[in-house]
C-alpha cells in the first residue's frame, strides 16, 4: 500500500512540475505567420528545401494579390541557439541514419508559448523529402491554426464581453471579439460587428435561414448569402450593396473543429453599383434543432496594403464561436 502511494504521489509530483515548467516558458517571439526552418544548408538548398517552400510559401487562396501562405527563414541546426528556440513556428529536420525512430512529429510548447514545432526525423534527405510531401498539407494547417489559436487567446484576455449579446440572440451561441470591434447592426437573424479604421475594415457577419435539403451545396450557400447581404448590407451610394463576385467561383469544403461540422466558403465579395471589394471566408452549420442554417462569416477591405494576416485575425474568430452555455444565460 505504501509503495502505491509513493507512485501516485510521485505520478502528481512530475505531473505538477511539467505544468510548473511550461508556465514558466517565455513568450514566443518573431511576427505571426512566420516559420523558422532548422536545416542543414545543404539540405534547404537540395530538393527538400525546394518543397518545404512550395509547400509553405505557396499562394494564399482567394487574395486579389499574391501573398504566401508563410514567411519562411533558416538556420542550420549548428547555429539553433537559445535566441530561436522562441521562435513561434519551428520546422525542424534531422536527418540521421543511426536514430533510433523516423518520421513527422507535432509538439507545442517546448521552448516558449504558445509555440508550434514539427519535427521531421529521416535517416536520409530522400526520406525526409517523402516524409515532408506526405505531411505538407497537416503541417500547413498545425501552423495556421496555431496562429488561430493565438488570436483567439488574444481575443479573449481583451474581450469586448458586450457583443456576446447580438451573436447569441442571433446563433445561441458567443463569438470572442477583442477590443476594436463594435456592434454596426442587430436583428432577430443578422448581426454586423466590425473593426473599421481609416483605411482598413475587418468585419464579422452573423445570419442564419431556414434549412433545406440542399443547404450546403455552393450554390445554395452563395445564393443566400447574396440575399442576405443584399438586404442588409448596403454600399455608400443608393441602390448599391454587397454580394458575390463573379470574377473568381468560389469554393467549399467540409470541416469539423472541436466537434462542430461546418462548410467553409471562400470567395471575394464587392459592392454592386460602387468599386470595392475584398476577399471572405464562412463558416455554414446547423443549429442544434437542426431548423436554421447559421452562417459566420469574416471579410477584409484593405485596399492599400496586403491581406493575409487581417483575413487570418478576423477569420480566426470564426474558431472562437462556441454554443452558449447555461449558466452564461
Amino acid at each position: 500500500m505504501k509503495r502505491i502511494l509513493l507512485v501516485c504521489l510521485s505520478c502528481v509530483l512530475v505531473f505538477a512540475g511539467c505544468k510548473s515548467m511550461k508556465s514558466r516558458l517565455p513568450n514566443v517571439s518573431g511576427k505571426a505567420g512566420e516559420v523558422l526552418v532548422v536545416i542543414e544548408r545543404a539540405d534547404w538548398d537540395s530538393d527538400l528545401g525546394v518543397a518545404i517552400r512550395e509547400a509553405l510559401e505557396s499562394d494564399t487562396p482567394y487574395l486579389a494579390q499574391r501573398e504566401p501562405l508563410f514567411a519562411l527563414s533558416n538556420v542550420p541546426p549548428g547555429s539553433f541557439n537559445s535566441m530561436f528556440k522562441v521562435h513561434r513556428n519551428l520546422l525542424m529536420v534531422t536527418i540521421n541514419p543511426k536514430s533510433l525512430s523516423f518520421g513527422v512529429v507535432y509538439r507545442n510548447d517546448v521552448w516558449a508559448k504558445p509555440q508550434a514545432v514539427v519535427e521531421i526525423n529521416a535517416s536520409s534527405t530522400e526520406e525526409a523529402l517523402t516524409l515532408f510531401k506526405e505531411a505538407a498539407p497537416k503541417v500547413a494547417e498545425f501552423y495556421e491554426q496555431s496562429e488561430r489559436d493565438r488570436i483567439i487567446a488574444n481575443a479573449k484576455l481583451y474581450e469586448e464581453t458586450r457583443l456576446r449579446e447580438p451573436v447569441a440572440k442571433v446563433t445561441g451561441g458567443i463569438l470572442h471579439f477583442p477590443s476594436g470591434y463594435v456592434c454596426k447592426k442587430c436583428t432577430d437573424d443578422f448581426a454586423w460587428i466590425a473593426d473599421e479604421k481609416q483605411k482598413i475594415n475587418q468585419t464579422v457577419l452573423v445570419y442564419k435561414y431556414p434549412a433545406t435539403d440542399a443547404a450546403f451545396t455552393p450554390e445554395a450557400i452563395i445564393a443566400e448569402r447574396n440575399a442576405v447581404m443584399q438586404a442588409n448590407v448596403p454600399g455608400h451610394f443608393e441602390g448599391s450593396y454587397m454580394t458575390t463576385s463573379l470574377a473568381q467561383e468560389p469554393v467549399s469544403r467540409s470541416l469539423r473543429y472541436h466537434g462542430r461540422a461546418f462548410m467553409e466558403t471562400r470567395g471575394f465579395w464587392e459592392v454592386h453599383g460602387d468599386f470595392m471589394g475584398g476577399p471572405f471566408v464562412s463558416h455554414s452549420f446547423y443549429s442544434p434543432d437542426g431548423k436554421d442554417i447559421i452562417v459566420l462569416e469574416a471579410f477584409v477591405y484593405a485596399p492599400l496594403f496586403d491581406k493575409r494576416q487581417y483575413l487570418r485575425q478576423v477569420e480566426a474568430l470564426l474558431y472562437s464561436f462556441e454554443w452558449e452555455k447555461e449558466d452564461e444565460k
